[in-house]
């Protein structure tokens, strides 16, 4: 494995160490968001949001494009959604995403 894919995967992860990156990578597992919507849901500024929406796009994570005066984003890696579904479900219960990853237990 290259030091370069490594550094990937870590730039990645960091990008979704925060709570407030959850959620709006949770949100746009939905589909496509308007970053006023992403605001409404994260309840915070403008600046605070937009902050994070960068930390996203430059880990890949998610992309944007412009439609008038109206920012949506979307998510790059739809995989992330698959592993924070696997997340939710209580080690018990067994994967909700069906991926086998507690198959062993």
């Amino acid at each position: 494995m290259s030091n370069e894919l490594l550094d990937r995967e870590a730039l990645i992860f960091k990008a979704l160490g925060h709570p407030t990156r959850l959620k709006i990578v949770r949100a746009l597992a939905e589909g496509e968001k308007c970053v006023c919507q992403l605001q409404s849901l994260t309840d915070s500024s403008l600046s605070t949001v937009s902050r994070h929406l960068s930390v996203l796009r430059e880990a890949g994570v998610i992309a944007s494009r412009k439609e008038g005066v109206s920012i949506y984003c979307s998510l790059c890696l739809p995989c992330i959604a698959a592993m924070l579904a696997c997340l939710e479900s209580p080690p018990q219960s067994g994967c909700s995403c069906r991926c086998g990853c507690r198959e062993s237990e």
